[in-house]
């Protein structure tokens, strides 16, 4: 046993959890009976612990423990149910450190970040548990006798499946609002990064979520989420993860007549103006791409540079890479983190050898640590932007810089792709800013700035990028239906055969 197991054993002790993951069942942590599933540690590359596919057996005992708890939290006030969020929100801050340790070991991101994430869960549940008495329907002036008002009813059970990346921060990002509005959840977590959710919820239960309401699946996709999504008492499946994934996910919601959310993948653009901050530009594009080690949706993957500032802009970006702290997740001082998981790392150098073959000129940084996932920062510059690299997610610390001449060809090289998930532009022009944001098919676009992202504002994207929102009042329409209610005041109700007038 490695000195890092030890580490994460004490720290899911510290959390109340048990020696290895395990999915969390109407307030029970239960071991799975299906096949084995190791985490392997990002940084070491060595085993970190080990647990057993929950199956379909758990997956099922899950939603029956969402559909039972479901109506008894549904019948609460919002206000009641507002205060227990509160409650959950102090109690995640109060086991900030474990949940950050947790999740800089399995899912290799530097702590320093995980740290933030987790106050920002925190946040969401806040957030939202302000909006559970808040959120109502409204007064429809028909034109007839009627009085008609609608009311936002919850779905009932739903089904989340979040990714690797960032798993508590995506698991809060749709627990929150499921529960404010009234839902019960069941949630199943990227199988390689399953321990943080399981302990946000075992936590979320100490602060008074009742059992069962909130369910978390340790286990995979074909087996465990399959059979979840096939679940009688599922009314809703919300994604988080790949295009390629989610064509899987939304084709089995369909085959089960269920609707989706998904919040799939991105190849943003990064727009720089001959006019811009070049100081301010580049360190944004290096969080737009460097931070999390680019395994961000969002991240900036292309970089969309005016041709007279270009060349320019490339040495500012290659030369700062070799300033970037990259090593352990668990240090301090560790700015970038290794690649996630070994398949993703592998993904990473392919696509980077491809784009080595066709024709890149590849900066890279000069070190990088000797064991680990690590892609160091890397700038692909002489593509096109029709070329492989620039056109599929990469999903790791790689920008692909395009060069472009005026305000309409950097137009349409941003949206000449099959994303449309985010954006940016940094110039000094204030029309154009405007301009570029409103023509730029994008669900989120920054003005000299990138990767703002908070709870209270609407996040997700169209075609490859998925459809739906999550996150701000956008996320309450998702988790809750519409009832039109109709009452004839007149003292001889007139029966109308369909329309009104």
């Amino acid at each position: 046993m490695s000195i890092r197991t030890d580490i994460l054993a004490a720290q899911m002790a510290a959390l109340g959890l048990g020696d290895k993951p395990q999915s969390l069942i109407n307030g029970a942590l239960v071991d799975g009976a299906g096949n084995p599933v190791t985490l392997i540690d990002p940084y070491t590359e060595q085993p970190l612990t080990s647990y057993a596919d929950a199956g379909a057996e758990v997956a099922m005992a899950a939603c029956i423990a969402a559909q039972d708890a479901q109506p008894r939290w549904a019948a609460l006030s919002g206000a009641a149910r507002g205060q227990v969020m509160q409650n959950i929100a102090r109690t995640i801050i109060d086991h900030a450190e474990p949940l950050a340790t947790i999740e800089a070991l399995v899912a290799g991101k530097p702590i320093r970040d995980c740290r933030i994430e987790v106050a920002k869960v925190a946040e969401m549940f806040a957030y939202y548990g302000g909006w559970a008495d808040k959120i109502h329907g409204e007064v429809i002036p028909v034109p007839s006798g009627h009085l008609n008002y609608t009311k936002r009813e919850p779905l009932g059970v739903v089904f989340q499946i979040t990714p690797w990346n960032a798993p508590i921060f995506t698991a809060g990002w749709q627990i929150a609002p499921a529960i404010a509005t009234g839902n019960g959840v069941v949630i199943k977590p990227s199988e390689l990064t399953p321990v943080t959710t399981v302990a946000l919820v075992h936590l979320a239960e100490h602060a008074g979520l009742p059992s069962g309401l909130v369910n978390v699946l340790c286990g995979l996709g074909p087996t465990a989420g399959q059979a979840a999504i096939e679940h009688r008492a599922v009314r809703k499946v919300i994604f988080v993860g790949s295009p390629e994934t989610g064509r899987v996910v939304a084709t089995a919601a369909a085959k089960a007549l269920k609707p989706a959310v998904l919040e799939l993948g991105g190849k943003s653009a990064n727009i720089v103006f001959d006019d811009a901050n070049l100081k301010h530009a580049c360190l944004g594009a290096q969080a737009a791409i460097f931070s999390g080690a680019g395994q961000s949706c969002v991240a900036g993957s292309r970089l969309l540079a005016h041709r007279s500032v270009h060349a320019e802009l490339i040495d500012m970006l290659a030369c700062g890479m070799n300033d970037i702290r990259l090593g352990d997740p668990l240090d301090d001082a560790t700015e970038v983190g290794p690649i996630s998981n070994a398949r993703q790392f592998a993904h990473v150098g392919d696509m980077v050898a491809r784009a080595k073959s066709d024709g890149a000129q590849v900066l890279s940084r000069e070190t990088k640590p000797e064991t680990g996932f690590f892609v160091p920062p890397t700038v692909l510059n002489g593509l096109l932007n029709t070329d492989h690299a620039a056109q599929t997610e990469i999903f790791g610390p790689v920008v692909a810089a395009i060069p472009f001449d005026t305000e309409e060809e950097a137009i349409a090289l941003a949206n000449a792709t099959e994303f449309g998930l985010a954006g940016a532009v940094w110039t000094n022009d204030v029309g154009r800013a405007h301009r570029v944001a409103d023509r730029v098919r994008a669900g989120t676009f920054w003005i000299n700035s990138y990767k703002a992202i908070h709870v209270s504002s609407p996040f997700g994207g169209s075609l490859n990028s998925g459809f739906g929102r999550s996150s701000g009042t956008d996320a309450l329409m998702e988790y809750t239906s519409a009832k039109s209610v109709w009452l004839d005041s007149a003292v001889t109700p007139r029966i109308a055969f369909g329309y009104v007038s």
